[in-house]
């Protein structure tokens, strides 16, 4: 292509291609379309992952269903170059795509309130803070992908991705301090660029610590602003209190007896850039925070639409990818 931006259709089918081994040619459109592949892959296989995991391993497949997703909507939001797209989808072919996770499930009724049958699981939460906010990031991920494939929300999908929802379990909930007051999650640009703020605060108070509470500050916080901008404004709010404690227990930084980790090396490298995937290693998707990560990351920023905010924690952001 002339141009290295691609759009929507491109990126899936994209990614298509490269599921079934082909190499992508000058015209990559019409070499997939030659092929009959599908778009969107990436969505179809985050959500047969989601509703597996609970078979699985609830927590870290439930990672890797919400990852898939998060990496489509990261390359379409961005219009990430069709070299970071096309590494993007090979990593998931040599890793996830092939495995049990993501095989499809049989074809059955389709569920017509499925995104409902998920918020009223994610709202039975009742503000219980659960796994770092799993429950919202999952349902979330799992609403999106229902409603840009509604042929995929069958009744073992839908049952398996509200079983994944409920699995989650309580984790350090305390009460929520007093001062830990977000604003609306409708709002999205006071909101995304309070969760920013949060993050990145977080960012400096876990120095040496590993940085998974500024990551998760992101994918959580982004989640409910997402959740309320597609409309489920109840389901976000329901969320409020847990993500009041979320905020709260980040606040109070490391405590004695956690684990140190290395911090990353500083690296002007970004997740947009095409150079940051092709320096990855094939086997270095972890349980898949190198994608829910910058696609929340790049979300809020671009709710919040503030250049100051967006230079301040680019400066730092290395420390998450």
């Amino acid at each position: 292509m002339k141009n290295d931006k691609i759009d929507r259709r491109v990126f899936a089918l994209q990614s298509s291609a490269l599921a079934c081994g082909l190499l992508l040619s000058n015209d990559p459109v019409s070499l997939a379309e030659e092929r009959g592949l599908t778009e969107k892959r990436l969505v179809q296989l985050g959500l047969n992952a989601l509703a597996r995991a609970p078979e699985l391993n609830y927590f870290a497949d439930g990672h890797r269903g919400a990852a898939m997703i998060s990496a489509h909507l990261m390359c379409v939001d961005n219009q990430l170059g069709d070299l970071a797209a096309g590494r993007i989808a090979e990593l998931f072919d040599l890793n996830w795509a092939p495995s049990k996770l993501c095989k499809p499930f049989p074809e059955s009724d389709l569920v017509p309130d499925a995104t409902e049958q998920v918020g009223k699981a994610l709202a039975e939460g009742r503000g219980v803070l659960r796994e770092v906010g799993h429950d919202a990031i999952f349902a979330m991920h799992a609403i999106k992908g229902f409603r840009m494939l509604p042929e995929f929300a069958t009744r073992e999908r839908v049952e398996g991705v509200c079983n994944l929802i409920r699995a989650i379990k309580p984790w350090r909930d305390v009460a929520p301090d007093d001062n830990v007051d977000p604003p609306p999650f409708t709002d999205e640009a006071a909101a995304s660029k309070f969760i920013l703020a949060e993050a990145s605060d977080a960012i400096d108070r876990f120095v040496g610590f590993g940085q998974g509470f500024a990551g998760h500050m992101l994918t959580f916080g982004q989640a409910l602003v997402e959740l309320a901008a597609m409309g489920d404004v109840e389901w976000a709010e329901s969320c409020r209190i847990a993500f009041r404690k979320y905020v709260t227990v980040t606040r109070q930084g490391p405590q004695p007896g956690d684990r140190k980790i290395a911090d990353h090396q500083p690296n002007n490298l970004r997740p947009k850039d095409s150079e940051y995937w092709k320096k990855r290693g094939d086997k270095s998707l972890g349980i898949g925070h190198v994608f829910k990560y910058p696609y929340a990351y790049y979300n809020l920023l671009a709710r919040a639409n503030d250049a100051e905010l967006a230079a301040d924690f680019d400066a730092k952001a290395y420390h998450l990818f």
